[in-house]
């Protein structure tokens, strides 16, 4: 990477998006839990992972059918129909209520005009930064809504079977490959694009499968990393890695660790030391399970770079699951309420 600085440049908005994302998702668990969002009565009940499990398998196959079935228009909707109402709730948290719309008693018009503005951008023109714009402020109320509905139990088991699962999916069975290839011609924030040079077009890209570095199914489930050779050296197309005009990255890779960190915030004791942390106070768990997720990054990105296929969630789970025990144990709190299991015994 040292002889291309622009694969730094790539790697810095890869970094920035994935804080983006976790700072946001950060300022949004108070909001939303007071706006009512939180969906399910007991959010320390293991098995509420265990339905999410079950509903992203059954979205997996859905999708598959549909890229075999030419079905690809209804998926590219349904993602920019979910990308427009995350973000009307994300803004209706975090912007002021300046304009009010006359209806039902009142509706946020920032959040509405905002929110509507982003879904014809994404239709009209998914530049890179359209979609990486898009694509960090669905992760932020997507791991914000996930981290007030999984308690750090929860969590713990949402991001471990998410990270066997993305392993299998990627060296075994390899279905996430095909799913991959299927949604980088959607031009939707699944997957959030990375440029090595600020010229570069994402429209104007021919084949961005042929230049990723790591690709993903869905906004809330990361999957595998995808690279070309060591700069200097060709890929299977003949393309060095150092010759590459962009990097990408699946938003999932964002989205499903950061939930353990919004997770580990939310439902911190009272006992737990804060620290600040993007201009607010959040607890110490949270802020060293972001520097954990960030260690997994980090490797993550080294082992892409050297041209291989990788999944991403083993990597970044298993940091930020390190960096929140870290946390919780330096707080204060024993190794059977960092895991959550005080109830149980």
């Amino acid at each position: 990477m040292d002889r291309n600085p622009g694969l730094w440049l790539a790697v810095s908005v890869i970094v920035a998006i994935f804080l983006a994302v976790q700072l946001g998702a950060l300022a949004l668990v108070e909001p939303l839990k007071g706006a009512g969002l939180q969906p399910v009565e007991n959010p320390q009940d293991p098995t509420n992972s265990l339905l999410y499990i079950a509903a992203i398998l059954v979205m997996t196959g859905v999708m598959l059918a549909a890229f075999r079935y030419n079905g690809e228009w209804a998926i590219r909707g349904l993602i920019v129909l979910t990308g427009v109402y995350i973000a009307w709730i994300v803004f209706s948290m975090l912007l002021p209520p300046v304009v009010t719309l006359p209806v039902d008693g009142g509706v946020h018009g920032l959040a509405v005009a905002g929110a509507i503005a982003l879904g014809i951008a994404l239709l009209v023109y998914p530049e890179w930064y359209v979609i990486d714009a898009t694509g960090a402020i669905m992760g932020a109320g997507a791991a914000g809504m996930f981290g007030i509905t999984f308690g750090v139990l929860p969590a713990l088991v949402l991001l471990t079977v998410l990270a066997v699962y993305d392993a299998i999916s990627v060296y075994g069975t390899e279905h996430m490959l095909s799913l991959a290839s299927g949604v980088m011609d959607l031009n939707v924030p699944v997957v959030l694009v990375a440029p090595t040079t600020l010229k570069y077009s994402f429209i104007e890209d021919d084949g961005p499968m042929d230049d990723g570095v790591s690709d993903e199914d869905d906004p809330t489930a990361g999957e595998e990393a995808t690279g070309g050779d060591e700069p200097g050296d060709s890929d299977e197309d003949g393309e060095p890695m150092e010759d590459r005009d962009a990097l990408f990255i699946g938003l999932g890779d964002a989205v499903v660790p950061t939930v353990l960190v919004a997770s580990a915030a939310f439902f911190a004791p009272a006992s737990v030391p804060t620290i600040g942390v993007g201009g607010f106070t959040t607890a110490l768990p949270a802020v060293t399970a972001m520097i954990g997720s960030f260690v997994g990054l980090g490797i993550l990105l080294r082992m892409v770079l050297k041209g291989r296929a990788h999944a991403g969630l083993p990597l970044l789970n298993g940091g930020v699951i390190a960096g929140y025990l870290v946390g919780a144990l330096a707080s204060g709190l024993s190794i059977v309420q960092a895991l959550g299991l005080a109830p149980y015994l």
